[in-house]
């Protein structure tokens, strides 16, 4: 049987460092059209970006704040066929800042889906197990909502774009924490219990369960799903011992990208890739619940990215304090082994 269907990780994600201009600037080294993207300066303090085709261009949600979307004319202005199109607001394209944008392959233009009580529009690649997801709300509790995935998510990541009836925090579910609990992503908050948002329900394979926190009626609703496939996607939890020579990950995958959270205790949501990180250890790190610069961490504060996971080198609250569990999210430069049987090499 093949160990995955998925040999080339960067044709569903990838990862794009870039230099600003101040003018507007194409980035075209992908080897797919966009349907989510996501930025964030390197060397500013400056929002996090996320733009998806759902939405539409110039279209902007920030994973650092709770407030309503916002139409930024310089924001992302095109999704092209190999990459994106950003106009000169700073916190997409300021002349020589630097930056960094992940990527994700969707669906394309969304259809209607009627899975669910609500009808929701659905943008989905159920090959890499990614769907974009956007729904009205009807203040009906609780209610379904389709995902077009055809599997069970593994991690959702939902806002209230309008902000209007109610919180317009950055929820997220996950199969680590299970479907009782939540957190949330612009905050450093530990797991709570979650009956006002997921009805204590796990998604299935064709819906997931919201409640009355996430469904105000006439307000807008956006969602990033994601299955788990096997070579290109991880989402799972580990438990931290304390110690520098921390807790190794297996993902089956030689991960391009890597976003890890505390669940028992206050920490931020800290973000690695292979392009700011090209050697390990991996010690370079953006934080996707504060605006803050990029930040290089001191020893016995990072990872290492190998050929078929993480190890974790950190003794501090961020990765690895002694007892507590932390969900991750990864997605893959390669399969630990291909559909043809060749293994992948470490960095």
């Amino acid at each position: 049987m093949a160990y995955t269907n998925i040999d080339k990780g960067s044709d569903y994600f990838e990862t794009v460092t870039y230099t600003g201009t101040g003018s507007s600037l194409s980035i075209s080294s992908l080897d797919f059209t966009p349907d989510l993207v996501w930025i964030k300066s390197r060397s500013a303090a400056t929002e996090h970006v996320l733009t998806d085709s759902v939405r539409g261009v110039t279209k902007e949600i920030s994973s650092d704040d709770n407030g309503a979307e916002e139409t930024v004319a310089q924001g992302l202005t095109a999704f092209n066929s190999d990459g994106f199109t950003v106009g000169t607001d700073g916190s997409y394209n300021t002349n020589s800042a630097t930056y960094v944008s992940w990527s994700w392959l969707g669906g394309g233009t969304a259809s209607s889906n009627s899975d669910g009580s609500i009808t929701s529009s659905v943008s989905a690649n159920t090959t890499s197990g990614f769907s974009i997801v956007s729904w009205t709300g009807t203040g009906t509790n609780p209610s379904t909502i389709g995902h077009g995935l055809g599997t069970a998510p593994s991690c959702i990541i939902l806002k209230n774009i309008d902000a209007s009836g109610g919180s317009g925090d950055w929820y997220v579910g996950h199969d680590g924490i299970g479907w009782t609990d939540r957190l949330k992503l612009n905050t450093t908050a530990v797991t709570a219990a979650s009956s006002t948002l997921w009805n204590d329900t796990a998604p299935n394979s064709s819906v997931f369960t919201i409640s009355s926190a996430l469904n105000f009626s006439g307000d807008s609703t956006i969602a990033y799903c994601f299955a788990e496939k096997k070579g290109f996607s991880k989402f799972g939890s580990y438990t931290g011992n304390g110690n520098a020579d921390g807790p190794f990950v297996y993902t089956g995958m030689k991960p391009s990208f890597v976003m890890v959270k505390g669940a028992d205790g206050i920490s931020d949501w800290g973000m690695w890739d292979i392009k700011r990180n090209i050697f390990n250890v991996s010690n370079s790190i953006q934080r996707a619940n504060t605006s803050d610069a990029q930040v290089t961490l001191s020893p016995n504060n990072d990872i290492d990215i190998l050929s078929n996971g993480l190890k974790v080198r950190s003794t501090t609250g961020l990765l690895n304090v002694s007892g507590n569990d932390y969900i991750y999210m990864a997605f893959a430069e390669n399969p630990f082994v291909t559909s043809t049987g060749i293994p992948a090499t470490a960095r």
